[in-house]
């Protein structure tokens, strides 16, 4: 509070003078920043150009005017004011309620593992950081796909369990992951992760080691189980993400995968503002959602999408609740909207939900199922099964940052003022 105070004392010291610039020709900077960023998406051509030039432009002519105008000094000392609120707010909300780690027990060392890896699977982690050998020193049966035949995974874990596995595991991507892990819930089997992926968001939010899958594979010796949720949409297994709209039409066309940043502004002014918009009904529980572009409904929500924590993790698996995500942004004002206000921009929808329903004025839809392209008859169902999923994790392993809280000012003032205040579980807090 008393650096947040100290803020406000250096605009007000100011205001008559660098203050009022300072403040003004930021806000300024960044709206037209963001318009900038919405017409180069949004349209093509002339205006395409015009708005990467706006968008450079912007935060260039503001710093400008702080070096030439002699307004550093000001923007600097509300720069590193704002900084130290910001940083010890998130320090006091995190300690006044602790986040409590997904539970983990003691496992016993599976006898007879198996373990499917994709050689191609984060451009060849398997070959180069030797899992399969590795694995194989370590007992278990590796399973290698072939890269040049189509195979379903889900047969292949089915046979493994039929041969005696007592343990299912995956060194892929989160796609490939999910089908195993459905078979390894159903057969009420350990399911070992291997951050082999491009991304390994799922291995991220277990805590593993993503900079070197090696790591992974000590649970096989030193390991521990966490249960945690396995999400479903249709009778499609899924650990991450199930994404409609924007990003589901644009995972669908072929030439995605060599081209992504090309393909997606190709598109993207058709599917942003064209005459053929698509637009997402959906039901939220009880609560109905209109007219999204996009919509991301994750296993287990995300952390707080707001313009300082960001949404790239996900704080524990075991939650039982459904994160949605709903985005409706049609113009630059909208889009400036959204990068001042965050969450409370009328352009973005944050919920949690037990089930989500999702229709559209058309018989199927374009789905991305952990970053894989579908389609599926409308309406598309999503849910999850609470404590479906048991995962071996290593004992030892980096584990999940604590996340950052958002700024919550009310609950600041009482913290501050040494108030007591009511946790979500009913515990008082001094």
């Amino acid at each position: 509070m008393l650096t947040a105070i100290g803020a406000v004392v250096v605009l007000a010291r100011a205001l008559h003078g660098d203050g009022l610039l300072v403040a003004g020709a930021s806000f300024l900077g960044l709206v037209l920043c963001v318009a900038g960023v919405w017409w180069f998406l949004a349209h093509r051509g002339a205006v395409r150009l015009f708005g990467a030039l706006v968008a450079v432009a912007a935060p260039v002519g503001v710093l400008v005017l702080f070096a030439h105008g002699g307004l550093w000094q000001t923007a600097l000392v509300l720069s590193l004011c704002w900084a130290a609120t910001l940083t010890c707010a998130r320090a006091a909300l995190r300690r006044s309620r602790p986040q409590r780690p997904m539970r983990a027990i003691a496992a016993p060392r599976p006898l007879r593992p198996a373990l499917i890896m994709n050689p191609k699977a984060g451009g060849g982690k398997v070959g180069r950081f030797g899992l399969a050998e590795q694995a194989r020193e370590l007992g278990a049966r590796v399973i290698l796909l072939d890269p040049d035949i189509r195979t379903d995974v889900t047969v292949l874990a089915h046979r493994a369990v039929a041969e005696g596995a007592d343990l299912l595991g995956v060194a892929g991507g989160d796609g490939t992951q999910a089908l195993v892990a459905a078979v390894a819930a159903e057969h009420d089997l350990p399911f070992l992760v291997v951050a082999a992926g491009t991304r390994n968001h799922f291995a991220m939010d277990l805590g593993l080691d993503r900079s070197d899958p090696r790591r992974c594979l000590d649970a096989l010796t030193d390991g521990e189980e966490l249960r945690v949720d396995l999400g479903d949409v249709d009778g499609q297994p899924f650990v991450n993400t199930v994404s409609f709209g924007v990003y589901a039409d644009v995972v669908q066309r072929p030439e995605y995968r060599d081209d992504k940043a090309g393909t997606a502004l190709s598109l993207m002014p058709d599917l942003l503002v064209g005459e053929g918009v698509r637009r997402l009904e959906a039901r939220i529980d009880d609560t109905a959602l209109s007219s999204q572009q996009a919509l991301l409904v994750s296993n287990n929500p995300y952390g707080s999408p707001d313009e300082f924590s960001g949404v790239n993790r996900r704080p524990r698996l075991d939650s039982g609740e459904l994160g949605v995500l709903g985005i409706r942004v049609e113009s630059a004002a909208q889009a400036a909207d959204l990068a001042v206000r965050g969450p409370q921009s009328t352009g973005l929808t944050v919920m949690t939900a037990h089930r989500v329903e999702v229709t559209s004025d058309t018989d199927d839809i374009p789905v991305a199922v952990d970053g894989e392209a579908l389609r599926m008859p409308v309406p598309v169902v999503c849910s999850l099964r609470p404590g479906a999923l048991r995962v071996l994790v290593p004992r030892d392993r980096p584990g999940v940052p604590v996340p950052a809280p958002p700024v919550n000012w009310r609950r600041l003032l009482r913290l501050a003022f040494g108030r007591s205040e009511r946790t979500p579980e009913g515990e008082i807090r001094a």
